[in-house]
């Protein structure tokens, strides 16, 4: 593509009568990593399920790979290449490890099936260790594994990823941010929502600050450093 893989114009978007985006804007591009700071509450996550198509703007535009994701049900735009990993992992407790991830396995949007269970297994040692065990036996931080090994299954041009650290011990945050730059590193493109300002501004190369479901920042990270006060307005670091 010559475009965006992701665009969101003027959205706003509702949960019910709550109004949570403010004609958002927002693009990303083929290659790019976009970081998504802000504190609770803000709609980061909403975003990410705009994006998805769990919520519907109200009004603006949603575009998906260039095409107006209006007329996309959730399952179109994950076959049209877009990953969602979502907060609460949502993996599958009464399947295996294995089975988690054969279930998700299908070729990406351009045919290719780069990543497939030995790839993802190599890239978690700890999944290939509990490949028999059941989703609701791993830890927390083995499910966070399984969740992200469960996305790249499905090949996808883009990876959506929600608080992928929150919660996890020190070292196993480690191993996690080491994977995310390892994922990076293929080039794919990746929207990150993370409390972890400082790992997010080393890792993407694009920055927004979400406030009150409005962009108070968007900008490249030379943009970002060249405003030292505005992590501290808005994320109190």
């Amino acid at each position: 593509m010559t475009g965006p893989l992701i665009e969101l114009r003027d959205v706003d978007a509702y949960y019910g009568s709550s109004h949570i985006l403010h004609g958002l804007d927002l693009r990303l591009e083929c290659g790019s990593c976009l970081s998504l700071m802000g504190r609770n509450g803000m709609g980061k996550t909403t975003t990410l399920k705009t994006i998805v198509g769990y919520v519907r703007p109200k009004r603006g535009s949603a575009y998906i790979m260039g095409r107006d994701a209006s007329e996309l049900a959730t399952h179109d735009i994950a076959q049209a290449g877009i990953a969602y990993v979502p907060e609460d992992r949502a993996i599958f407790p009464n399947l295996t490890v294995t089975e988690n991830l054969v279930m998700a396995a299908r070729a990406g949007a351009n045919g290719t099936r780069s990543w497939t269970e030995e790839r993802v297994m190599t890239l978690f040692p700890r999944l290939a260790e509990r490949r028999d065990h059941w989703g609701n036996h791993l830890s927390g931080g083995e499910q966070q594994m399984l969740s992200i090994g469960r996305a790249l299954m499905t090949n996808p041009d883009v990876l959506l990823l929600d608080e992928a650290t929150e919660g996890l011990a020190p070292l196993i945050r480690e191993e996690i941010w080491s994977v995310i730059s390892e994922i990076k590193s293929t080039g794919m493109s990746a929207i990150i929502v993370d409390k972890d300002a400082a790992r997010l501004q080393d890792l993407c190369d694009q920055h927004m600050i979400l406030v009150k479901g409005r962009a108070a920042f968007s900008g490249d990270r030379a943009a970002l450093q060249n405003e030292p006060d505005i992590l501290h307005r808005h994320l109190g670091i």
